[in-house]
């Protein structure tokens, strides 16, 4: 029986572990061709075994353009285009307001806005006509944990408003609270994960 993405070709950033990685599988049992990028190599080899077939492992950091040059080259290369992307590296750390560095902000905002904004530039020549993009992001309810995050969540701010810009069909999926917070622990395989990426991504639509 055919999958809902037989022939297709998604590229996901983040796909080692979490949500990232339980797409990618879902991804690969709908049809899919899969490349995933991270930034551990064992973690990597581990995630691809574990989505089987149609999988492509590519070691990189989405803060360091020569990576995502890396990246791509290898999707042109063996299949020529990108029908989805899944933008879905990005991380934030619990800093009181007080605690915050110019080193915290570096790294968060480079990781969740300059490594949003080139994952997706760079994609743009090899994105087939109709093709999808996906800004994955990440919230919680308003709370003191809420202000103990500014820095993630200002920069999360601007991954969805970059999502409302004209071009491609363009979403960005916020996992719940509880997602949110097993995602450190994806290690453990837990099948929530796999549960909380089929609730996000309707691959009917990509």
């Amino acid at each position: 029986m055919a999958g809902k993405l037989d022939g297709k070709v998604a590229v996901i950033t983040g796909g080692s572990s979490g949500i990232g990685l339980a797409t990618a599988k879902i991804f690969a049992d709908e049809g899919a061709r899969v490349y995933i990028m991270g930034r551990r190599k064992e973690n990597l080899t581990a995630a691809v075994e574990r989505i089987g077939r149609n999988a492509t492992g590519i070691q990189g950091d989405v803060t360091k353009l020569v990576d995502l040059d890396t990246l791509y080259a290898a999707v042109k290369k063996e299949v020529g285009h990108i029908d989805v992307l899944f933008a879905n590296a990005g991380s934030g750390q619990w800093v009181s307001l007080g605690a915050i560095t110019e080193e915290h902000v570096d790294k968060t905002f480079g990781l969740n806005v300059k490594g949003l904004l080139f994952t997706v530039q760079k994609a743009l020549p090899l994105l087939k006509d109709g093709g999808s993009i996906v800004l994955n992001a990440s919230s919680c309810r308003p709370s003191l944990a809420q202000a103990m995050q500014r820095c993630a969540s200002a920069s999360r701010w601007w991954r969805r408003r970059a999502s409302t810009r004209p071009g491609p069909w363009i979403s960005w999926r916020m996992p719940s609270t509880t997602a949110a917070a097993s995602l450190p622990h994806a290690r453990s395989k837990r099948p929530t994960l796999t549960l909380e990426a089929k609730e996000n991504t309707d691959v009917g639509k990509l």
